[in-house]
Parts: C-alpha cells; structure tokens; sequence
C-alpha cells in the first residue's frame, strides 16, 4: 500500500531538529537512528529493540495497565512511581499501618507483600498486519460496516497468530486506523511490594507542585515480579521465585548536565497531535473548561474533609490524588494551547495541506475534508458538551451516582439478555463493590452530590436533560437522596440486590439514587449518546482520510509519529531548562536543598521526615551527592511524554538508568495535542535521589545490592615527584 511505503520511507531518512515524537521501538533504524545519534546516544537501534537477543524492551514493562516500569536487578526487582503504586501501597494500609504516612520497606523475600490483581506486561515481539487486518474493509459501503470488519478481523487474528501458550495477542491501530501493528506479549500476576517512601518524600508537594516545575519529589516505589519455576507467568503461590529477565537496567550513579542525551521508553497513553483546528478550538474554549469546573468543586468538597479527618484523608488519597491530577493538567492544557497559538498554528497547516492537496491533484479524494470537518464539529458541540457532564458527574466524580450506574446497567441485562445474565451480573457487583465501599463516605459524597448535580442542572445543555432535573434545589435533592437511597452502605447495596431479577429490580425502581439516574441515564443514552455516535463515526472516517492525506503528501524529511495508544513508545531528546514567561528562567536540576526551602512542619503536601532532616544537616549523603556535594532531586529534558509514562525508565546515553520519568511542567500539558518544544519538558526524579532514600534514609542495603551500579571514573592521581 502506497501510504505505508511512504511510512518506512518517513522512518529512514535523516534530521537533525529534534522536536518531540513517540517512536515504535521496532521502527527505529534509519532517521530516527541517526537523529539519536546526532543528539549523543551511544548504543544502536538494534540494542534497544531485537527479537534476536535481549535488548531494552525487555526491561521495559507496562505497570498495571496504566504506568510503565522498569526491571532494575536479575532478580525481578522492578522500579515504578510512588503514585503508580499508591492503590497497592494504600491497600495495605491502615489507620494502625499507615504505610502511606511511614513508608514501608521489606527488608526480606518473604516480607514482600502480595497485591490482589496486580500484572505487569512485557513485550516480546512487535509485527506488521496492517494488510491482514484490513482484507475485505476497503470496499464496503458505510463506516460502521468497515470498523465491524476491522473489529472481526482484529478478533480473529488475536486468536490465530502464532504465539506460546502463555503470551498473548494484541493489535493495535496506528495512524487513525491507517496502519495496524501485532504486540506478542507476557503478563505476568504475581507482583509483590518491596518498598515504598513515605508520602512526605514520595508525593512531596502534592497537588500543589503536581505538574510543577521546579520539582522535588521522590516519586517512586519497588515492586518485585514473580515467576513459576520455569520462569513463565503464574498466579500468586508462595512457591513462586523471583522473576529472571531477559535483561535489566545498570543504574548509573554518575550524574547528569544540561544538554546530555535521554531517552525515555514506555507506554504513553493517548494523544491527539493531528487533530483539526475545529476539533482543538472544542476542546480549549468548551469541553476542558467543563472538566475543570466539575473536578474543582468535587476537589474542593473533598480536600476540606481530608483536612480534618485522617481516616477520611486515607480513603479518599487515591481518589483524590487521581481526580487532582487531569483537573490541573487540563487547566494548564488549556493555557498552554491558548499560549502557544495552537489553533492559529494548526489552521496555518491546514491552508498548506489544502494547497498541497490542489498542487497535486488530489481535490477528488482530500478536498473537501477540512470543510467536513468544520460542519461536523460545529454539528456535535452541543452533544459533546453533553457528554463531558454525564461523564464527569454520573460516571467518575459523584460515588452514589457512578455506583448507581452500574446497578441501571444491570437492569439493561436483563431486559436485553435475561434473568441468567442478570443473575451472573449481580453475583460480580456484589463482590466487586466491596472494594469500591471500603474507600467511601456517605457525608463526603454528599456534599460533592450537592456541587455536582447543580451543576450538571445548570450547565449541561437543557434540551437533553430530564424533568427530574428542572429547577432543582440542589441541597434539598441531596439530602433526600443519601437519607432515603439503600447506596450509602454496603449492606443497604446487598440488601437491594437480594432476591430474584423480579425482586431486585423493584426494590432498584423505587430506591432514590437509582431512579434519578435511570432518568438522568435515560434521557442521555435517548437524546445524546445516539447522535453523538453518529457524529463520531463521521469524525473517526475523516480524521483516518486527513491522516492519509498528512502522511502522502508531506515531505520525505516531515517527522510523522503515530499517536499515543498505550503501546511501548521510544521518545528522546536532551536535559534542558526552558522559560516558561518573560524573564523567568528554569534551571534543570533541583536538589534536596529546595525541599528543605519548601519544608511547613506538619503540612499535609510540604511536611519532612526528621530522618531526611538530620540526613540533610549531616550531609550524609553516602555515594549519590553530586560533584559539589548536594544531594540531586529532580531534573527535567525535552522528550515529548504523557500519561501512562509515569515511571518509565529516563535513560542515558548507553542505555543506563538515570531516573524515572513522573509528570510534565504545567506550561507544557498541551503536547497532548501541541507538542512545543521551546516549553514542553518532561520531569524525572534523579535515581541518585531514589537510590539515597533507600540506602541512607531507609537502610534498605540489601535492594542496592541487587543492582548494577555504574559509578564514575576514579579520578586519576598524580605520582610525586621524587
């Protein structure tokens, strides 16, 4: 197919303006090699991806299905952020171990402790099947009817492709659907706590410094995988042994500078950097400003309780924590966008394109795209909107709402599959709801109810809204809600679902939570999602043709990256400092200087342990200080990251470990969508940081003797004269 010769051409030729990018690591050889190179990596493109032997990929596992880790010893000890690991570390704790508050650090095997539904994926090979999967799609009449095909084919190959018993299929679209690659992977469920900082160092600064620089934060947590005997992926068994790799990181004490090379490996979430100026422009002056406002009240609600309750403090750090983090990154998204002229940028590309599109040609096939696009987006708006606030508020940010939810899906299975379905449904809620109670509190979800549904009543368009909702009180609606709903308990949650379908769905029909979400989930599934979908679909087709378009008729040199799709990623560029306004400058290394600057006794962000205190005063800082003697936090460079690479390996030049990549600077979160590299940087906690907390601060010894440390040169002496 001509569009993905024209890709492997786009792969093999050189540049040298480096500007952001997220490569597929079996795609590297050619330009992107040679850009590396020109930048100061010293190993090859066949060191980082091969089949053929051990390379960096296979030190590279997806954490959890949502961050990336690194494997740091022949034993399986593996390295990721602290907030990566937070669910896992909050699991075990409690108001008697408070692991968060202290820390936790197994200073044995057998003191590792194990963590129910915790995987860690890695990748074995990486193929081509873009013809395999789109055979027979190219010629059917709808949209809909060529993404089933796509589907049934993925489906089908899935099952069909060859691999070993305990791997795993998966393919994934690249391109908007113009190319479709094959990941054989091992997923691996045995995965126990090593070690963990306490907050105070892990999650220093907290929602304040989160996508902040500069930055001062020890975020990360050790993990150990565990294999069966024959070192193949098994559940949890107390005869499991610690995992062998193919391949592990040195950890390089030696110390960064500005300019160095670093590249980041991992699997970065999602990104939209081809988007149209209409779909970017939606995006800045409607639907972000609505996530925000949502997620700032529902934040509000809950960080006045966490102040003064600390059992309510240890319930809610994940939620809370997970909720703050795309609440602030969406408010720096959009500044950033507005900062940076995207939509203007964007629009200036598409009048090039279109004049491309005439030079060659090519008006029959691309011509009309950006006007379809212009008509489409402005067509789907209001739906959009619509979409945002049921999202936000029914689905994620209300708990008696999103648990409500669950139960009116559980009604639409027996209405569309039966009693039996209904029945094998129920029995899941009833045991997963479990969790999801022990971490809620009726007072607190309350008052974020009040906040939530005023605002879903008020802003969310009304020409898709109940009459439930008309001229609300939304004081008086919550409080009848939480004292007459069954949803504010556990028990009272059972208790509805006791009984046959019969039973169980007149008990849910007259109970408060649930009716006001039938009519809110009803009057969004009649009036929005349909028309919505139908919207989409058309998007979806345009953006996949627009792609095609960029990708033919660009020129060779044109530096074309799929976006993010949680799939591992190379991306790569320098240690650099950035200034962010006029006559502001960031340096690009922080040290632990700075968190003492920070330092608010008994702050629930900016509080320090004594130990790290006396640590500090000391100057005990063993083997990791710096060339001047200070103690190394943070430090931050140019390569283009975004969610899903929180703790991803930064390394160096020849492939060391150098730090862990965790967050990105605020005035940079729009590379989601606009990568600039003048002020887009990516954040990395320094290893020598990380290695100093669990040698000197926690006495940890025995992890840093699991790994491989490079250390400097031993400086040359001088023989005396005789």
């Amino acid at each position: 197919m001509k569009f993905l010769r024209l890709l492997i051409i786009l792969f093999v030729l050189p540049t040298f303006a480096q500007q952001g990018g997220m490569w597929i690591p079996s795609l590297l050889k050619g330009m992107n090699e040679t850009e590396m190179k020109n930048l100061g990596m010293k190993i090859s493109a066949d060191d980082i991806y091969s089949v053929n032997h051990s390379s960096l990929k296979d030190a590279v596992p997806h954490f959890d299905g949502g961050c990336t880790a690194e494997v740091i010893s022949p034993k399986g000890l593996i390295l990721t952020n602290h907030h990566c690991g937070y669910d896992n570390i909050q699991s075990h704790s409690s108001v008697e171990h408070d692991y968060l508050t202290d820390g936790f650090w197994a200073m044995k095997m057998e003191d590792e402790l194990p963590n129910k539904d915790l995987f860690v994926t890695f990748i074995v090979r990486i193929e081509d099947v873009t013809n395999k999967v789109l055979e027979g799609v190219v010629n059917l009449p709808t949209e809909a009817e060529k993404q089933k095909k796509i589907q049934d084919n993925i489906s089908m190959l899935n099952k069909t492709l060859p691999k070993e018993a305990y791997q795993e299929n998966s393919i994934r679209t690249f391109y908007d659907g113009n190319q479709y690659i094959l990941f054989v992977t091992e997923t691996f469920r045995d995965v126990r706590l090593v070690g963990a900082p306490p907050s105070s160092i892990g999650k220093f600064g907290s929602d304040t410094d989160n996508w902040v620089w500069p930055r001062h934060t020890g975020d990360f947590s050790l993990f150990r995988i565990y294999a069966d005997k024959n070192n193949r992926p098994a559940a949890y068994s107390k005869d499991n042994v610690p995992y062998t790799p193919k391949h592990y990181f040195p950890v390089s004490i030696k110390g960064i500078q500005e300019n160095d090379f670093t590249m980041v490996m991992g699997y970065p979430g999602r990104t939209q950097e081809y988007l149209p100026s209409y779909a970017v422009e939606q995006l800045m002056n409607s639907l972000d400003p609505a996530r925000i406002e949502v997620r700032d009240r529902a934040l509000k609600v809950q960080d006045g309780f966490m102040r003064k309750d600390n059992a309510i403090k240890i319930q809610y750090a994940s939620k809370y924590a997970s909720v703050a983090n795309y609440w602030k990154k969406w408010i720096g998204e959009v500044k950033g966008l507005k900062k940076s002229n995207a939509v203007g940028i964007k629009q200036k590309f598409e009048k090039d394109l279109t004049d491309k599109i005439n030079k060659a040609g090519k008006q029959a096939e691309y011509g009309n795209l950006l006007l379809e696009f212009k008509t489409n987006y402005e067509a789907i708006a209001p739906y959009a909107l619509a979409r945002e606030y049921f999202s936000e508020v029914v689905l994620r940010n209300t708990e008696i709402l999103s648990f409500a939810y669950r139960l009116y899906q559980l009604e639409q299975v027996y209405n569309t599959k039966g009693e039996q379905a209904f029945n094998d449904r129920k029995v899941n809620l009833v045991a997963g709801f479990e969790a999801l109670y022990k971490d809620f509190n009726a007072n607190v979800d309350e008052k974020v109810f009040e906040q939530l549904i005023d605002l879903y009543a008020n802003k969310s368009p009304k020409q898709f809204l109940p009459a439930t909702l008309n001229n609300i009180n939304a004081t008086q609606m919550a409080e009848d809600v939480f004292k007459n709903s069954k949803l504010t308990s556990y028990n009272g949650l059972k208790e509805l679902l006791n009984g046959d379908a019969k039973t169980v769905l007149e008990k849910l029909n007259q109970d408060k939570a649930f009716a006001l979400v039938k009519s809110i989930a009803d009057a969004y599934n009649n009036n929005v999602a349909p028309k919505y979908d139908e919207l989409n679909l058309k998007n979806i087709a345009l953006q996949r043709t627009y792609m095609k378009a960029i990708m033919e008729l660009s020129p060779k040199s044109a530096r074309i990256f799929p976006d993010a799709n949680s799939t591992l990623r190379v991306t790569y560029g320098k240690v650099k400092g950035y200034q962010p306004s006029d006559a502001v400058s960031y340096a690009p290394i922080t040290y632990l200087n700075g968190v003492m600057e920070k330092y608010v006794p008994g702050d629930y962000e900016f509080d320090v342990p004594q130990r790290l205190i006396d640590l500090y005063n000391a100057k005990d800082y063993g083997q990791y200080a710096d060339k001047n003697g200070k103690m190394p936090v943070a430090f931050i460079a140019t390569n283009h990251t975004t969610g899903g690479n929180s703790g991803s390996p930064a390394l160096d030049a020849n492939g060391n470990l150098i730090g862990l990549n965790f967050d990105r600077v605020w005035e940079g979160t729009m590379s989601d969508i606009h990568y600039d590299p003048v002020i887009c940087r990516n954040i990395m906690v320094d290893i020598r940081y990380v290695l100093f907390v669990i040698d000197k601060y926690a006495g940890a010894k025995h992890l840093i003797e699991e790994m491989k440390l490079v250390k400097p040169a031993a400086k040359a002496t001088k023989k005396s004269k005789k």
